[in-house]
C-alpha cells in the first residue's frame, strides 16, 4: 500500500514508534477519545451524518494493536537475501496470475496506459502485489482499525488523519458498508489509505463511482493516476538488471545525498550517472535503457550478488511503498508479466 511506514536498509517495514511498544493501552478511555476526534472532524466541515456513520458504535480492537506491534522488521537486523524474498513473495503463481490478468484486461488497461502514460504491466503488477489480483483485500472494519491505531497513540497524527479522511469519503458518497480492508487501514484492489483515495481515486468507467473495491476500470485508473500524480515519466523503465566487469571499482560511488523520505532506503543507492557513464565504468545494462537516462547503481545483496541500474521511475514505485524489496519486486513482476 502507499507507504505509512519507514523501512530498514533491506526493505523490511519498520514501524515509526513514538512511545515504547510495550506501553499499556487503556481502552476504557476510547470513547472519550472518539469525542475529541468528532470535534476535530466538525471543525473541518465534515457533516454530522458522516461523523455518526464512521464513529458510531465503534469499540477498541486489541487484535489490531497486536498485529501492529508484531510487524516483521520492527526490530533492526540483517534482512534476508533479496532473491529469497522475491521468490517467496512473488513466485510462479503470481507471475502467471499477472499474465492472465493482463491478457484478460488488455483493452481496458491499454486504454488507461494511453491516457495516463503508466505502463499496463506496472498497473497489473501493483494490483498483483497488493491483493493478488483482488483475491486478498482484507475484511477489517476500517473505521474500527483506524480509530484503534489512532487511540493507541504511537502514530496518532497519521491514523487520526486517516480516520477523519474516512469521514470525508462518506461525505463524498462512499457507502459505510464498503469500508472494509486491512488491519492497518488500507483498502480496495490497490490498498489505498483514505487520504490517498481522496487524492487520486478515479472513476475509470464514467459511472460516477470510483469503486476501487470491485470495479477494474476504477482500480486501474486509480493506480495509474497515483503514479502519474507522483511524477512517473512515460517511456522510461523503472530500471534494468546489470552486470559489472571483473574488478569493478566501487570507491567514490557512495551517495552524499540525504533524503528526508526513507533515508535508509535511499542510502543504499549510489551516486547518479547517465547510463553511458555507467557503461564507461564497466556497468553493462542487461535490458533496454537509453544511454542518456540518469540511473543509480544498486546491489541489494552486496557486491557480486546481483546489480540493478535504477531510474527516477523506481523512486516513484518507492512512493507507493518505501522498501527496496517492494519496489524491486514490483518492477521485476511487471517485466515478467509482459514477457
Amino acid at each position: 500500500m502507499p507507504s505509512v511506514l519507514q523501512v530498514d536498509a533491506g526493505g523490511a517495514s519498520q514501524a515509526v514508534l513514538s512511545s515504547d511498544a510495550s506501553s499499556p493501552v487503556q481502552p476504557d478511555r476510547f470513547q472519550s477519545y472518539l469525542q475529541l476526534v468528532a470535534a476535530k472532524a466538525r471543525g473541518q466541515g465534515i457533516s454530522q451524518m458522516a461523523i455518526d456513520s464512521v464513529l458510531g458504535g465503534l469499540t477498541f480492537n486489541p487484535r489490531v494493536v497486536a498485529l501492529d506491534r508484531a510487524q516483521p522488521g520492527s526490530s533492526p537486523g540483517t534482512p534476508p537475501p533479496f532473491w529469497s524474498y522475491y521468490n517467496r513473495h512473488i513466485g510462479a503463481a503470481r507471475i502467471k496470475g499477472g499474465r492472465d490478468a493482463l491478457a484478460d484486461n488488455a483493452g481496458l488497461v491499454g486504454q488507461i496506459e494511453a491516457q495516463y502514460g503508466v505502463p499496463a504491466k506496472l498497473i497489473i503488477a501493483i494490483w498483483g502485489k497488493e491483493t493478488f489480483y483482488g483475491r486478498i483485500k482484507g475484511d477489517f472494519d476500517l473505521a474500527r482499525s483506524l480509530a484503534t491505531l489512532a487511540y493507541e497513540g504511537r502514530r496518532r497524527d497519521l491514523f487520526e488523519g486517516e480516520l477523519i479522511a474516512l469521514m470525508k469519503m462518506v461525505d463524498r458518497g462512499v457507502a459505510r458498508a464498503r469500508m472494509l480492508g486491512s488491519w492497518a487501514g488500507a483498502f480496495g484492489n490497490p490498498q489505498f489509505l483514505p487520504s490517498v483515495y481522496l487524492r487520486v481515486a478515479r472513476d475509470g468507467d464514467g459511472d460516477g463511482d470510483a469503486d476501487i473495491w470491485n470495479d477494474r476500470a476504477d482500480t486501474f485508473a486509480s493506480i495509474a493516476n497515483y503514479f502519474r500524480d507522483a511524477g512517473w515519466r512515460a517511456g522510461e523503465p523503472w530500471g534494468v538488471k546489470a552486470s559489472l566487469t571483473q574488478g569493478f571499482d566501487r570507491s567514490g560511488l557512495g551517495t552524499r545525498l540525504v533524503s528526508p523520505a526513507c533515508p535508509r532506503v535511499y542510502a543504499r543507492h549510489s551516486v547518479w550517472k547517465t547510463v553511458s557513464e555507467w557503461r564507461n565504468l564497466g556497468v553493462v545494462p542487461l535490458g533496454s535503457i537509453a544511454d542518456q537516462t540518469m540511473a543509480t547503481l544498486f546491489e541489494p545483496d552486496g557486491p557480486g550478488q546481483g546489480a540493478f541500474l535504477l531510474t527516477g521511475n523506481y523512486r516513484i514505485i518507492l512512493h507507493y511503498n518505501c522498501s527496496n524489496y517492494y519496489a524491486l519486486s514490483v518492477g521485476l513482476l511487471a517485466d515478467e508479466i509482459a514477457r
